[in-house]
């Protein structure tokens, strides 16, 4: 693939289960095909998503994320669970572009922001969302495990 432009979008279906798993594999964390099979089924719901990006008949990308309603205010806001593109397509577009399509999707149902967690680990994941906009300024993230 040289070029963005020959990259298609669609959605995920349990086909692809095997090549998100490796792809998430890829990027240090280990799944199988079935469990991601499963994940792609519980994505199809209402208000969430596995958008995949497929070059030459192969899937060498994908964007996860949720519509979420918001308690404060009527608002709803997208949530970006998992960006992940082929090692080997780096650099060409594809992350932009299916980053584009999660903010299509938030367009679509009136979304008043996307968020998106980048790791201190993946300062490259960072810069990208960076210069398409999301302020990092205003993250103040927390987590506890249960």
């Amino acid at each position: 693939m040289n070029d963005v432009a020959q990259v298609a979008f669609r959605d995920a279906g349990p086909a692809d289960g095997e090549r998100l798993a490796n792809l998430l594999t890829d990027e240090g964390y280990p799944a199988g095909g079935t469990d991601l099979t499963e994940r792609i089924a519980r994505f199809q719901g209402a208000g969430s998503h596995v958008i995949v990006a497929e070059a030459g008949g192969e899937v060498v990308g994908f964007v996860a994320f949720h519509v979420i309603d918001r308690f404060e205010t009527d608002g709803r806001f997208v949530r970006i669970v998992t960006l992940v593109v082929d090692a080997g397509v780096r650099e060409r577009g594809v992350g932009r572009h299916l980053m584009g399509e999660a903010e299509r999707v938030a367009a679509e149902v009136g979304a008043d922001f996307l968020e998106i967690t980048a790791g201190h680990h993946r300062p490259e994941a960072r810069q990208l969302y960076e210069t398409l906009g999301y302020d990092a300024g205003l993250t103040a993230y927390l987590r506890k495990h249960v």
